[in-house]
């Protein structure tokens, strides 16, 4: 159940047709899980500040069932700053918060996860 849902001050015509399956291929190849699980959510013209700045910034949960820890968070930022800088934000400019959920307090297809 990756999900990365990413809320930025980027306008949404500025960002282009491809970016969300260029994101969803990133995603999936850096968390390694099975595409038909992933999903990336990005929410375009927020008004948005980072360090008292209104230049393009970019605020990002990313939430999965394991494939998270200290090592793995490191490749994942470094993946989602690297595709995001295709859209004029900086790494410098952006937060990405990791939360791993217990399987069974995800729902999908009318079930739960379960381990």
């Amino acid at each position: 159940m990756p999900l990365l849902q990413v809320f930025t001050n980027v306008k949404g015509s500025d960002i282009p047709s491809d970016f969300l399956s260029g994101m969803s291929t990133m995603f999936q190849k850096a968390i390694g899980k099975p595409m038909q699980y992933i999903e990336v959510h990005l929410v375009p013209n927020q008004m948005m500040m980072f360090g008292g700045s209104d230049a393009p910034c970019a605020y990002a949960n990313l939430v999965c069932i394991g494939k998270l820890g200290k090592e793995e968070n490191k490749l994942l930022t470094q993946a989602v700053s690297a595709e995001l800088a295709k859209i004029g934000i900086k790494a410098d400019r952006m937060y990405l918060v990791f939360r791993d959920l217990e399987p069974q307090n995800c729902g999908y297809n009318n079930t739960v996860f379960t381990s």
